[in-house]
């Protein structure tokens, strides 16, 4: 569809607009009395959300390529059908390829609360069934208040078993990483990177000083993100999920991601829902699985 004929079909006047993001690319720019906020067409992909007096929860790469057949840098990518590199061929898109994929808006409306939900739907192509050979329904809704609720839900829409990982991949924006804690996962155990040994958390608080990489399984826990100097509260809270990946790259990987900013690391940490390792999601025909994440702010 053009911009115009979306407007016409699933624009809301004062509220949703469809309008040309970067690159070209559509977007749909969200504006309520409650929070503003702006989603990518192109990989169903939240770039930004601000809560009403509130400044922007979301953390985006200035150096992000917004150019189809690239993934954009910051903001929730949405992970699917697999998280991280494939399992048997390196040559396939990191994190899968819903991120690159242009997405349908299945629907729009203002809800009794007043938020404001935006539905974007893929369904399986010849683009995707050469990387991934199932047929398949995936939406994305976003609900847009004084919270930010995400979902991805994914129909087998086949005649086969099919089995995939996924993730909301959460970039969050801080002060400074020197600045910030987590809390919520003490006592939970975790995988450092790919590492195979399983840790556990004895701290509390998980501090960042350096490069982590921290693949926290069995844990539906919610996560609290406080930012000392902004100073804020960041809440982020999942369902449909077992693995919580925690991710700050450091100086020394920053470096090595062509669309970060070297400094980049240190105004970033993601906290991301993920269904993966030991949660990898299986479908019979017909079934359907959904993964969620709702990020308030304090």
């Amino acid at each position: 569809m053009t911009l115009e004929m979306l407007n016409a079909t699933y624009g809301i006047a004062g509220s949703l607009e469809f309008t040309e993001g970067e690159g070209g690319l559509p977007t749909a720019v969200i504006t309520t009395p409650l929070a503003e906020a702006a989603v990518s067409l192109y990989g169903a992909h939240v770039l930004s959300y601000r809560p009403r007096g509130k400044g922007e929860v979301l953390w985006m790469s200035s150096l992000s390529e917004f150019e189809v057949g690239k993934p954009i840098r910051g903001g929730i990518p949405v992970c699917f059908p697999w998280f991280g590199p494939h399992a048997t061929d390196a040559q396939k898109p990191q994190h899968g390829f819903a991120r690159v994929e242009m997405w349908n808006v299945a629907g729009t409306s203002v809800l009794p609360d007043g938020r404001m939900e935006l539905c974007l739907s893929l369904k399986d192509n010849p683009s995707t069934l050469a990387l991934w050979p199932f047929a398949f329904a995936a939406e994305v809704c976003v609900r847009v208040g004084t919270s930010l609720e995400v979902t991805l839900r994914c129909t087998n829409t086949g005649a086969e078993e099919c089995t995939y990982t996924d993730a909301l991949h959460s970039y969050f924006a801080v002060s400074d990483i020197a600045n910030v804690d987590i809390r919520g996962l003490a006592g939970a155990q975790y995988y450092e990177g790919f590492g195979t040994v399983l840790r556990h958390q004895d701290e509390e608080v998980l501090a960042i000083g350096k490069e982590e990489n921290r693949r926290y399984v069995d844990t539906d826990a919610e996560c609290v993100i406080r930012d000392s100097v902004l100073p804020r509260t960041i809440r982020v809270a999942k369902s449909g999920s077992r693995v919580t990946v925690v991710w700050n790259p450091w100086d020394a990987t920053a470096k090595k991601i062509a669309d970060m900013p070297d400094a980049g690391y240190r105004t970033m940490i993601c906290v991301e829902a993920v269904n993966a390792y030991d949660d990898g999601v299986v479908l019979q025909p017909q079934a359907q699985h959904c993964l969620g994440t709702i990020i308030t702010v304090e």
